[in-house]
């Protein structure tokens, strides 16, 4: 018979008793993934894999230490309690700034699991692998002019018990899937590539809740050969309607980048610049680790691994600026309340800041409304890639370009690109739609460590600076 598994907090309480230091702060994490790919009608992977253990830190004269173990057993994260000790007294010496005693935090106590975990540990992988190539066939089958189709499942299932000597005591569990499908048409020997991929946390009802499965591998095979035979726009400075996936996609590699206190240290562009405006009076962009204005946010989870509530941090408050996003030790340099953003994507990683679910506030408008007020310029939607520096300078890629002319729209364009900088485009921002997307769930954010988030919000009107065919 198998052997039950030990309770994961119950094991940190006895790893903890009566250990004498400054501070310990101890995370259980157990990560389990699936993933599926099918490409040209043949099945590339079906792997299944699992992560465990336990992550250590410890503040001792003033430094940090850290440790980790495979085990989850008492006498294992005492040892590594020891190690992170060490590691902390050889390191204090050649520190030039000790940290301070941490802040007071919303630390947090309970368990929380969140939508869809249940349904996820029954589920099958044949019943994913099957979603998959009928999908992948599905997008090959719809034009002639397709040339070949590809479809990618993922499922993230994550275990944290998080204990620190100073009250947090907390056990959660949360599921991310995602699904991708791309499609690649030709025609007189040009090829045109379109996806749609969509990510979340919770089950397959969020999964799949703006979208059935067979509608988004429909879309991207549609987009695909319609873009064989779309013009390109005129470059130069434009006004243009951003989609919700392109709002997010600017808030968070933008914005919210330049806004993580470490970043901002380091010298990013919003270092300095609390309480200065630095947007549109329109726009008010927040992070938190919950669900705002529509569910399922691919980046929300009840507690960060520090144990500190991830509650919504106003970041820009009706076009000023007024938090950066810290873990507890960025709080304590700065003087300010830690905001719940530290995470670590394996046990044996430290936390870094990061961002959860980062956003811009819906309005008032309608699209229709924002369609109308435009002369001439450009209706925007489809992430396809992009890049941003700690100056807030960017360039993304567009799947979809629309041109508008006196409040009328017109055919598909294609090879359009946007840049700018980011504050600079939410200060022209002159109108907020009342319609809210997250959009940005699929795939990780990189810093030093991969990360799932989520970022969103409405349409916005603005300016930016367009390229098309160079």
């Amino acid at each position: 018979m198998p052997t039950e598994r030990p309770d994961p907090l119950s094991v940190l309480e006895a790893a903890l008793a009566g250990c004498e230091t400054d501070f310990v702060e101890l995370r259980y994490h157990r990560k389990r993934s699936r993933a599926v790919a099918v490409e040209k009608g043949r099945l590339d992977t079906a792997q299944s894999s699992e992560h465990t253990g336990v992550g250590v830190r410890v503040l001792e004269q003033g430094t940090y230490g850290f440790a980790s173990t495979p085990e989850l057993e008492a006498g294992a994260v005492r040892s590594a309690i020891e190690r992170a000790r060490a590691a902390a007294r050889a390191s204090a010496a050649a520190r030039r700034q000790r940290l301070s005693p941490l802040p007071p935090a919303p630390l947090v106590r309970g368990r929380f699991e969140g939508e869809g975990v249940a349904e996820a540990e029954g589920r099958d992988i044949g019943q994913v692998i099957d979603l998959a190539l009928r999908l992948e066939a599905r997008a090959r089958a719809a034009s002639s002019r397709i040339e070949s189709a590809s479809c990618r499942y993922a499922e993230l299932l994550e275990e944290k018990a998080i204990l620190t000597s100073d009250g947090a005591r907390v056990h959660s569990q949360v599921v991310r899937p995602e699904f991708r499908v791309g499609a690649v048409a030709r025609e007189a020997g040009e090829l045109q590539r379109a996806s749609r991929a969509v990510g979340v946390s919770g089950g397959w009802d969020c999964l799949f809740r703006r979208a059935s499965p067979e509608q988004l591998a429909e879309e991207a095979a549609r987009l695909a050969v319609e873009r064989l035979a779309a013009g390109y726009p005129e470059g130069g400075r434009a006004t243009v309607l951003l989609a919700p996936s392109l709002v997010g996609l600017l808030t968070h590699e933008a914005i919210g980048h330049t806004v993580e206190a470490d970043f901002v240290t380091a010298g990013s562009v919003a270092a300095g610049k609390l309480g200065q405006r630095v947007a549109s009076e329109l726009i008010t962009l927040c992070d938190s680790g919950h669900s705002e204005f529509a569910p399922g946010a691919g980046g929300s989870l009840a507690v960060d691994d520090e144990g500190v509530a991830t509650e919504r941090t106003v970041v820009i408050e009706r076009g000023v600026l007024k938090s950066y996003l810290h873990s507890r030790e960025s709080a304590a340099r700065f003087g300010v309340r830690p905001t719940g953003n530290a995470r670590a994507w394996e046990y044996q990683d430290e936390p870094l800041i990061r961002m959860r679910n980062t956003y811009i506030e819906p309005g008032q408008q309608s699209l229709e409304e924002l369609i109308d007020g435009i002369e001439d310029g450009y209706l925007l939607d489809g992430a396809a890639n992009g890049q941003a520096d700690a100056n807030g300078e960017f360039m993304f890629g567009t799947q979809q370009a629309y041109r508008i002319h006196r409040g009328r729209r017109g055919p598909l364009l294609r090879g359009v690109n946007l840049s700018g900088r980011a504050f600079e485009v939410l200060s022209s921002v002159d109108g907020v739609g009342s319609e809210f997307v997250w959009d940005l769930g699929s795939g990780h954010c990189g810093k030093g460590q991969p990360m799932k988030v989520d970022a969103g919000g409405p349409w916005l009107r603005c300016q930016v600076l367009l390229g098309g065919r160079q």
